[in-house]
């Protein structure tokens, strides 16, 4: 899989779905990124971890007690299983479009998009074949705040430690799910005016990224207000649909054997998120400050 395609994906999965509308958490003191959950019949507890998909090294680091929280789970389950072929010839093939871009737009639209597109070092003609979702990823890229080769994969880097210590790897949806999610959420005009905003961008990924580093979820989860970045449409597509099928398929896992989930920290909280879903089906879902 090619590493523009790999960067691309995660960098859109990470802004669009961390840029979702502020929701209240259970517990204003709940400041931290990693949640056991335990209760309604489970032998042993399980854990969710929230990530920011993609960061540069210098910001990069996996605390320890996420750590020992794989290390003590039997399963490590990410969005989606990188480890299956399938779904890495999934990946490679959804940036690209049967429609061109230029084929869709006025010759002023077009003209329009080009221009935009000279900020991001590219031009249409370069594009042209392209997919909204990988307009969307240009921008995201460009929001990360350091060259490409300092760039750290979150799930990746806990994916290599999950592999090496033969955990069982799994996955809680398809690529085509998640395509489907993003193309409810950005078609090609909303994707345009996204990418016109591309120094608002750099701006509150680099909130994110601080806030993320603190496990600070509150000032996280207020930088996610704004809604140019999301609208209910988008968060309905992008978080609360999947959170709904997720919570689904996650009580089967973690009542078979003790479970690591890995998942965008935006998916955790709000009335939607898996953690409150999860309380509402009966188990106990606490925030660990270490193990």
């Amino acid at each position: 899989m090619k590493n523009l395609i790999k960067l691309g994906f995660a960098a859109l999965l990470s802004v669009s779905s961390m840029t979702a509308k502020a929701q209240n958490t259970d517990n204003g003191k709940d400041n931290s990124l990693l949640w056991e959950v335990s209760g309604k019949g489970l032998t042993k507890p399980s854990y969710i971890t929230g990530t920011f998909h993609i960061l540069c090294s210098k910001d990069f680091e996996i605390k320890p007690k996420v750590l020992k929280a794989l290390e003590k789970s039997d399963n490590f389950v990410m969005e989606i299983n990188y480890t299956d072929p399938a779904e890495m010839m999934s990946m490679q093939k959804m940036f690209q479009a049967d429609k061109k871009i230029s084929d869709q737009l006025s010759p002023e639209e077009a003209k329009e998009l080009n221009t935009i597109l000279a900020n991001y070092g590219t031009d249409l003609k370069s594009v042209d074949t392209s997919s909204p979702q990988a307009l969307y990823a240009l921008l995201s890229t460009k929001a990360i705040p350091c060259p490409k080769t300092e760039i750290k994969f979150y799930e990746m880097e806990l994916l290599q430690k999950a592999i090496k210590d033969r955990k069982n790897i799994k996955g809680l949806e398809k690529v085509d799910d998640q395509m489907k999610a993003i193309n409810k959420a950005y078609d090609l005009k909303t994707t345009i005016t996204q990418l016109k905003m591309d120094k608002e961008y750099q701006i509150l990924f680099s909130q994110m990224i601080e806030a993320f580093k603190n496990e600070n979820v509150q000032s996280l989860y207020s930088l996610f207000k704004d809604e140019r970045f999301m609208n209910s449409q988008q968060e309905k597509a992008m978080l609360t649909d999947r959170n709904q099928n997720w919570v689904k398929i996650m009580p089967e896992i973690m009542q078979k054997e003790g479970s690591f989930f890995a998942v965008g920290g935006s998916h955790l909280m709000g009335d939607n998120g898996i953690i409150p879903l999860l309380k509402a089906k009966g188990y106990t879902v606490k925030p660990v400050s270490g193990l």
